[in-house]
């Protein structure tokens, strides 16, 4: 009898190691798992994806801020940029996450056995490994997909040929571009095209919809443009891009928009226009898996794919989110379920993030949806410059947007621009997930200054003016 596992999944990132960790931890190490997958262990987010993205980030915060003074008697320096240095510390910082998170993890999970190697199904009970010495069959009870997804570029004439690079390939990077062209202008392209023009290089934004981070509000959107312009990002909308070709040892772009066609030359092209799933190569049809018309796989509520043997978590699931959190969380469901639980995902309590400066932090519906779904809306936005945090820290452009179930009073969407943003947003998805109403905000006693009160002040501008209001009011 061929050696069956209780548990294959394939990936060896966050959704997998969730997936194997819960299962490890839920079958008190009894559970017989092995993971598969090629490339650098931890998967996108730590390797090219929210650890090395974000480092960049901070650094050229660092760097741009730090020569402008905010404050009156504070001077600004002249600080110096060493860009391979810097790229250096990206990969130093990815290196020892990988190893620290994931490497060292594993060794306290026995029962869980890391195989290199490609795989795909050849029945639904049954995958084929192929690794650079070794070639093998492994059987299963139960198998969880947790393979990712890639970059994917448009089909755009002479993109292949010019060249180009995406958030998986900028970290090999050995010089900053001067003049850089950001194909889409959504979170990777707003985070990595903020880092780049507070590293010097001048950058434009090409986006084909009428504004940026389409998910977000209107107003999120149309401030945060305003800034990033503040600061020296160009942006081209609602334009498409005809051709993109070789010129005086640059790259051009041919941007055609509504007033005509325009050339744009600049050294780099980033391409950052949206994710495929990697879920191609592995033969899901022999083993009764559905996807979608993109190769995203369809799941349940509870991860479940059209085969009940199989599961499927992270960024090859078809869903709306791409997200390392809620790819782990996707993992711990999967496996939960596979020993015998009933958990299911709550997609509606999900934040996500743009992490430019200030930061994008939305959960919940918007307004859209609302007026969409229930024909009213209850909303209220507070402008940042009402919030003391954000005058003490010189940053007041931004805002803090309430949306209310017209007709219970209880939250349904929290959405916010601000300076650190992302470490206040779970007050909206908590108050979202347990049903809480504006009074319920206004009742529970926030820290001042910071910026959080803001959603505080969001829910009381439903009973009051915010201009009527003093610091720290009931």
């Amino acid at each position: 009898m061929p050696d069956t596992w209780d548990i294959a999944i394939l990936g060896k990132g966050a959704a997998a190691f969730a997936a194997a960790i819960k299962a490890s931890e839920k079958s008190s190490g009894k559970a017989r798992i092995v993971m598969v997958g090629s490339g650098p262990i931890g998967g996108t987010c730590v390797n090219v994806g929210c650890v090395p993205s974000k480092y960049l980030l901070e650094a050229s915060h660092r760097l741009y801020y730090t020569a402008r003074e905010v404050f009156p008697g504070v001077g600004a320096v002249n600080p110096s940029l060493d860009f391979p240095k810097l790229m250096e510390g990206v990969h130093n910082l990815v290196g020892n996450m990988r190893r620290e998170k994931y490497e060292k993890v594993l060794r306290y999970y026995p029962n869980v056995e890391v195989l290199d190697g490609k795989a795909k199904f050849e029945s639904p009970t049954a995958i084929k490994v192929v690794g650079t010495a070794h070639e093998k069959t492994i059987y299963a009870k139960n198998f969880i997909v947790a393979t990712g997804s890639r970059p994917t570029a448009p089909p755009i004439e002479g993109l292949e040929q010019t060249g180009y690079i995406t958030s998986d390939s900028v970290w090999n990077l050995e010089y900053k571009p001067e003049t850089l062209a950001v194909i889409g202008g959504g979170a990777i392209g707003l985070e990595l095209g903020q880092a780049f023009r507070h590293l010097g290089s001048e950058v434009t934004v090409l986006e084909a919809m009428p504004r940026i981070v389409p998910p977000a509000e209107p107003e999120v959107s149309e401030t945060l443009q305003g800034v990033l312009e503040d600061e020296g990002v160009k942006f081209q909308l609602k334009v498409r891009i005809a051709r993109v070709y070789k010129k005086d040892g640059k790259k051009a772009l041919e941007v055609v928009t509504a007033q005509g066609k325009r050339e744009l030359v600049v050294d780099e092209i980033l391409v950052a226009t949206g994710r495929a799933p990697n879920t191609n190569m592995l033969d899901l049809d022999k083993a009764g898996v559905r996807t979608d018309e993109r190769g995203f796989i369809v799941v349940d509520k509870g991860m479940r794919t059209s085969n009940p043997n199989i599961y499927s978590a992270g960024d090859c699931v078809s869903k709306r989110l791409m997200l390392e959190t809620l790819a782990a969380r996707e993992g711990v469901v999967a496996a939960t379920n596979i020993l015998g639980g009933s958990e299911e995902v709550d997609y509606s309590t999900t934040p996500w993030a743009v992490f430019t400066n200030p930061q994008v932090a939305s959960v919940g519906y918007t307004e859209d949806e609302v007026m969409a779904k229930m024909n009213a809306c209850a909303c209220r936005i507070v402008d940042l410059d009402r919030v003391a945090k954000a005058g003490i820290m010189g940053s007041e452009r931004g805002l803090i947007k309430l949306v209310l179930d017209p007709y219970t009073y209880k939250v349904i969407g929290v959405h916010a621009l601000t300076p650190n943003a992302t470490e206040y947003i779970v007050e909206g998805a908590l108050a979202i997930k347990y049903g809480l109403t504006y009074s319920d905000l206004i009742n529970t006693t926030h820290v001042f200054p910071t910026l959080a009160e803001g959603v505080k002040l969001a829910a009381q501008s439903f009973i009051r003016p915010v201009d009527r209001m003093s610091c720290c009011v009931e």
